[in-house]
């Protein structure tokens, strides 16, 4: 089985958050943060700088750069400010020449990075299932739908119009 990318102990506290169970009712304000958070989180090179944080402790920005292959200095600047403002990294910058700035996951990131673990564990553990009803859904949709008996086609399948329109200009 390939290595996870999180600790044992991330592991583990991520087990602890999949069986907690939700609340019946749920404050306002909490659900507009987490709503708020799926969307920060659900951001592709957010998870991956989550990750490669979680995995790597400490870093200064062009390590950063260098492990998120693909990502534009643009992009990671504006994730990490982003992960900054919403307490997930801490941003170091030392008085020295040339500039240097590290970055560092905070407790918030941390419990992200165990929340984020869970749904790598359930990848995991649901990839041939996954696999499976992926085939099987693409081979139905490969399949012609049989016409209903006694049922007209489907008026979407007229594809050509039958007269053409007249078009004037100005």
């Amino acid at each position: 089985m390939p290595r996870l990318p999180f600790t044992a102990p991330t592991i583990q506290r991520a087990r602890r958050i999949a069986e907690t169970a939700p609340p019946a009712e749920c404050d306002p304000r909490v659900e507009a943060l987490v709503n708020e958070l799926i969307g920060r989180v659900a951001d592709k090179w957010t998870m991956i700088a989550l990750e490669v944080l979680a995995e790597h402790g400490e870093m200064r920005f062009t390590g950063l750069s260098r492990a998120m292959p693909g990502i534009s200095q643009k992009m990671l600047t504006q994730t990490l400010r982003g992960m900054e403002r919403d307490g997930m990294v801490t941003r170091t910058v030392h008085a020295v020449v040339p500039p240097r700035v590290d970055y560092r996951l905070t407790e918030l990131g941390a419990g992200l990075g165990a929340a984020f673990c869970g749904v790598w564990l359930w990848a995991e553990e649901n990839l041939a299932r996954v696999e499976a009803s992926r085939a099987a859904f693409d081979a139905r949709a490969a399949r012609p739908a049989p016409a209903a008996a006694g049922q007209p086609p489907h008026r979407g399948a007229q594809t050509a119009r039958r007269t053409p329109i007249a078009v004037t200009s100005p």
